[in-house]
């Protein structure tokens, strides 16, 4: 018999997770290691149970993660976003909540490329008249 299983892809700067959900009672599993291990920060790991928090689903789906790229806050935004999405394959009826809290959105912003004559994506050399 096959287990349920639901999959969410989600991106922030360079950080990109696949997520997988399956009912169980609440393990976060992040790269083959225990959320507390991989998250030091408090925050980060509120952010990254924030749409379970909202949709009440917190202690009903395990949650095993693969993410790469970026650092912590990146990667902690991303799995936010695959999170959110997977829900909303889990259960179509979420959607307007996790759109309200804007956790359906893939945030845009990006690193600015570094410009040629310039030290860095928009600081200058500095200019002396003379």
């Amino acid at each position: 018999m096959a287990k349920v299983q639901y999959f969410g892809t989600g991106r922030r700067k360079t950080s990109v997770a696949r997520i997988r959900l399956l009912p169980g009672e609440g393990k976060f599993i992040i790269n083959g290691r225990d959320i507390d291990d991989y998250f030091g920060l408090e925050t980060l790991k509120m952010v990254v149970k924030q749409p379970l928090v909202l949709t009440n689903t917190i202690g009903s789906f395990d949650v095993i993660v693969n993410v790469f790229g970026g650092g912590f806050t990146g990667q902690s935004g991303a799995i936010r976003h695959g999170i959110s999405r997977a829900l909303l394959e889990a259960d179509a009826n979420l959607r307007p909540e996790l759109k309200r809290a804007s956790f359906l959105t893939r945030d845009s912003r990006m690193t600015e490329r570094k410009k040629y004559g310039l030290k860095k994506a928009r600081r200058a050399p500095q200019f002396s008249k003379r």
